[in-house]
């Protein structure tokens, strides 16, 4: 399988503290991963260096976008990382409750948008056209999550596990190859994971996208995962399928513990 994304050798130091300790990981094209391990690991922290949030000390982000040529991120800025493809959510939602659904997905084609301030002011049949091309878009990605039925609702009026999904909706309207999913499950109950579990299947198959979601909820982790890395004080202490993970002294020791690691096995 080709790689969409290498990570190497990534350290990032908070003060005195060593965040991220020489991590390495690969995305392969068409692969969903998983991101595992206790508070405090690090792993957020990897999601915000690979989406230009925090700039690493050390390391290489290297991008292998499926048109163009493969680009270092180190240096690029957020919204430069988006362009390129790369999408996430937020552990802590970040909807602008006051805005409808469908506005909060538009918002996410702003990165794919031709018209300038001039455009804005002067309204021209361009820019009236490129409008309605994001609002149909939007809308097409809003029946795609499930969740055209609150088009015009606020996003603080959604019920718990919609927003969960809206964020994922604003996420696809970027357009990217590359999908970050920081813990999609969280707060959900077992029937919401059960859709999201179906809903990441379908992403990854429907928009040919290549997935790495952070996620404690293991069971949704050993369903979805092709492979999973786990880390533990900022260094990654294992990787593999979720079988090997599952069977792994280190992971049992520092993250899963006996009792999961049987459930799983």
């Amino acid at each position: 399988m080709d790689n969409v994304l290498e990570v190497k050798n990534l350290t990032l130091n908070f003060g005195g503290l060593q965040a991220l300790d020489n991590v390495s990981l690969e995305i392969n094209k068409g692969e969903i991963a998983a991101l595992i391990g206790p508070n405090g690991a690090g792993k957020t922290t990897l999601f915000n260096c690979l989406t230009g949030i925090h700039k690493p000390a050390a390391g290489d982000i290297i991008l292998h976008p499926p048109q163009g040529k493969s680009r270092r991120l180190n240096n690029f800025k957020i919204n430069q990382i988006t362009t390129l493809g790369i999408a996430r959510t937020f552990q802590n939602i970040r909807l602008f409750g006051g805005m409808t659904v469908l506005e909060n997905v538009m918002i996410g084609r702003h990165c794919r948008t031709g018209a300038g301030i001039a455009g804005a002011i002067l309204r021209d049949k361009s820019t009236r056209h490129e409008e309605n091309l994001i609002v149909n878009e939007s809308y097409c990605i809003l029946e795609k999550i499930g969740l055209n039925i609150y088009v015009n609702d606020l996003a603080k009026n959604l019920p718990y596990g919609a927003q969960r999904r809206l964020e994922i909706a604003r996420a696809l309207a970027t357009d990217p190859f590359l999908l970050l999913l920081d813990e999609p499950a969280a707060g959900m109950n077992p029937q919401e994971t059960k859709e999201l579990e179906d809903l990441i299947y379908s992403l990854r198959d429907d928009h040919n996208l290549s997935i790495l979601l952070i996620e404690h909820d293991m069971k949704l982790v050993m369903n979805l995962a092709q492979n999973i890395f786990v880390l533990d004080y900022g260094e990654e202490i294992a990787r593999g399928t979720p079988q090997e993970i599952c069977r792994n002294p280190a992971v049992i020791k520092a993250y899963l513990g006996v009792e999961a690691s049987a459930e799983y096995n």
